[in-house]
């Protein structure tokens, strides 16, 4: 049984983390989905819990049907330095193969362990991004198309689009 990690903020889950599991999923039989910054809160590149993403993914990937017995979600804070990063990912994570990202230091540093580093193909970029989402929700634009109706539940029933705001004016204030 090869399993495998996919490694993400998850700021929120979007449709495009949704296509990478489901390419990561054709390639292994078992997925690590590794919420990073799992510290990080309340801030405008981290605005949700860890707890809130692994709803969110959870709740996502039972709207697409995915089997929960194929996946697990496993929260990870950030190191403060990447080698020590890269042992907490392995420490915290069950034995996996193959890593799945397509962030260029991520990749060194797996590649330097000797894992097989998979970039998953990016549903187009220019739209489904954290950053792009999270924007739109601050300036009240249309993003609930670039998530699943789950994740827009989710940031509905937490005030998500409140608390980006609010952030963006604390931030001023200081």
């Amino acid at each position: 049984m090869v399993s495998g990690v996919l490694i993400g903020r998850f700021q929120p889950f979007h449709l495009g983390h949704l296509s990478a599991v489901k390419f990561a999923l054709s390639k292994v039989d078992s997925l690590f989905i590794v919420i990073g910054s799992a510290e990080k809160s309340h801030q405008i590149q981290n605005p949700f819990t860890a707890g809130e993403r692994s709803r969110m993914i959870k709740d996502s990937l039972d709207e697409s049907r995915i089997s929960c017995n194929r996946w697990l979600t496993i929260p990870v804070p950030d190191g403060k330095t990447h080698s020590i990063w890269i042992k907490t990912i392995k420490a915290l994570v069950p034995r996996f193969e193959k890593v799945f990202t397509n962030d260029r230091l991520t990749k060194l540093l797996f590649d330097e362990q000797k894992i097989e580093v998979i970039e998953a193909p990016f549903l187009d970029r220019s739209q489904y991004s954290g950053t792009e989402i999270r924007m739109k929700m601050i300036k009240d634009e249309k993003w609930k198309k670039l998530v699943t109706k789950s994740v827009a539940n989710i940031i509905k029933e937490i005030n998500g689009e409140q608390r980006l705001r609010s952030i963006i004016k604390n931030q001023r204030l200081k």
